[in-house]
């Protein structure tokens, strides 16, 4: 089924076809429309079953014309947790101005790694499995909503979400151009009850995928950017920005690591300041 609009506040059904295999039981179609204020009247959101991540997962929506910016959530978040943390009041006026479209989905792959959900291996899998759910249904609704197939796409995230901002690009420069990553944590396997990483996971963290670059690939990756911000406050960690910008630059891969201080802090404080800050500069 394709993804289809019906009117202000309602946006229906999966963005790809259920491809092989049966549609689960109680799998839903559809969601019914969803309302929010006058200054959230441009809010629509999607819910839809996935064989790939094997749940249901939902994709956020806020702003109607503009650059799309796709923004992960952190470890244990859902798609709506930038409304709760106030970021979307935060980006109200970029919104209102028509210069961005924010994105965000549920963050599925960070709440079985950070909840410990199955095996060691299960959990370096789903990082491979929800990469894969992002590039082959989300992107496609994106460009759906957009109307317009191919549209450079940006990514954000905080925490874990700068892990998956990164990736993102990393892994499908033909569609992600741009990456801000905020506060990251980019080392998971010390997350982990394992001391090598799975295959499938190689293939989804930057620290181990970029290195093994080559070819069109790596070629394309280096006419993307990599913005990795970070604070040196409470609970941040330098090191591992610093640490990513290494893996980065031995490839020539344009990115610039951006430290706040230590007056900003691991926490929605610091990140309300830098995504407008950098979503401003971009879109000039």
């Amino acid at each position: 089924m394709a993804l289809r609009f019906d009117g202000p506040g309602q946006w229906w059904g999966p963005p790809v076809s259920w491809g092989e295999g049966q549609r689960p039981k109680g799998a839903r179609d559809r969601v019914g429309p969803t309302r929010r204020s006058a200054r959230e009247s441009n809010f629509l959101k999607s819910r839809w079953y996935s064989q790939r991540i094997g749940c249901e997962a939902t994709l956020a929506r806020w702003g109607t014309v503009g650059q799309p910016v796709l923004v992960f959530p952190t470890a244990g978040g859902d798609a709506e947790e930038l409304e709760r943390f106030l970021m979307i009041r935060a980006l109200e006026p970029l919104l209102e101005a028509g210069r961005i479209k924010i994105y965000s989905p549920d963050s599925v792959a960070g709440r079985v790694w950070f909840n410990r959900e199955g095996t060691p291996e299960h959990r370096m899998a789903m990082q491979h499995h929800y990469h894969e759910w992002i590039r082959h249904e989300v992107v496609p609704a994106i460009y759906m909503d957009c109307k317009t197939d191919g549209i450079p796409i940006w990514t954000a995230g905080a925490s874990i979400g700068a892990f998956h901002a990164a990736a993102a690009v990393c892994r499908s420069p033909d569609v992600f151009h741009r990456s801000l990553s905020m506060s990251g944590t980019y080392n998971l396997m010390r997350f982990i009850e394992s001391d090598t990483p799975s295959e499938l996971f190689k293939r989804v963290s930057p620290l181990y995928m970029v290195p093994r670059l080559e070819g069109k690939h790596l070629e394309l990756l280096r006419t993307r950017f990599l913005e990795i911000a970070t604070g040196e406050g409470r609970w941040e960690n330098l090191g591992e920005s610093y640490g990513l910008a290494k893996v980065l630059g031995a490839k020539g891969i344009p990115n610039h690591v951006d430290s706040w201080g230590p007056d900003w802090h691991h926490d929605w404080i610091t990140w309300r300041e830098m995504l407008p800050k950098y979503l401003d500069q971009w879109t000039r």
